[in-house]
């Protein structure tokens, strides 16, 4: 349990500098500089360091530290959730910054920023944390240290299908994530962090489940066994097209693109009330008319009745 002691001080030491780093550059930069880089590069960073850690974990740990996945997936919903509660609004992942774009919610160039700073982060996040193996202050370190330079392909299915997976996943969670962006965070946290463990867990043997692009390319296409342009396929390719499709779904429209509802009819929600006849010259008669011819004995004309003589 060494190693599993020393992973866990390293997520506690990755959130402790994370926020910390937040906190100087909330009272350091302009709320703009803050909002579109700084928050992006730190909650970048944050959750790819905790992902590198978790994923040799995940890798090294059932047969080297005796892990079961039972404790590896209860490990990575509590990582999520701590994720959700302190990266303070951050995205921390290209589609759903590119996802605000679409909605019309942010310009291009701050979508622009926020993309260099999430991939800025997870670069960083990168080296720090292989950095950190290099101490090899545990078992799992020393043999991550040795596996590293010589990392397999994540992808362990056909590219086609892998797309399929990685575009399957984001789109659940995109669809999640506009279903649920009006909810209060001690609602939307937990549900999304769930529905990332799940989706983790079923798509993590055939793609390892990135559902994040910045993510993916610093942590596997240095890996050997297939091609950029396969690996931009899966990991690119595949969340961007279930970003959108769950826009789409959603919406009924992209709205940085179309005004016009192209999935559902739009029918007025106000009925336009039917307007009364306009009364006529026999129509309008006082209320002491009308009493009077309904008197006993008087048709409605005020004529008598047949036999009332």
């Amino acid at each position: 349990m060494a190693g599993l002691n020393v992973s866990l001080s390293f997520f506690f030491a990755t959130f402790v500098l994370c926020q910390a780093a937040r906190r100087a550059c909330k009272a350091l930069l302009p709320a703009g500089a803050y909002a579109s880089f700084a928050r992006e590069a730190v909650g970048a960073a944050q959750l790819g360091a905790c992902c590198l850690e978790m994923r040799m974990l995940a890798e090294l740990g059932p047969w080297a530290g005796g892990f079961g996945p039972d404790l590896l997936l209860t490990l990575l919903t509590l990582l999520l959730l701590v994720h959700g509660a302190t990266c303070d609004g951050a995205a921390a992942n290209p589609t759903v910054s590119l996802q605000d774009f679409l909605l019309a919610e942010a310009s291009a160039p701050r979508t622009l920023l926020k993309l260099a700073a999430q991939g800025l982060g997870v670069r960083a996040a990168c080296a720090l944390t292989r950095l950190y193996w290099a101490w090899e202050l545990c078992d799992l370190h020393v043999l991550q240290n040795l596996l590293d330079p010589h990392c397999s392909s994540p992808l362990r299915t056909p590219v086609s299908h892998g797309a399929l997976v990685e575009g399957a996943g984001a789109f659940f969670l995109h669809l999640t994530l506009l279903r649920l962006r009006n909810s209060l965070p001690a609602y939307r946290v937990p549900a999304v962090a769930l529905l990332a463990t799940v989706m983790t867990h079923t798509a993590g043997p055939f793609t390892s489940a990135f559902f994040n692009p910045a993510l993916a390319t610093w942590a596997t296409f240095h890996c050997s066994g297939h091609t950029l342009l396969e690996y931009m396929q899966v990991y690119w390719l595949g969340p961007l097209t279930g970003m959108v499709l769950a826009v789409l779904l959603y919406h009924g429209r992209l709205p940085r693109l179309f005004q016009r509802n192209l999935l559902y009819s739009q029918k007025n929600k106000y009925r336009t009330p039917r307007g009364k006849p306009a009364p006529g010259p026999r129509d309008a008669q006082t209320p002491a008319e009308g009493c009077r011819s309904r008197e006993p004995g008087r048709g409605g004309a005020g004529q008598p009745l047949p036999g009332s003589r």
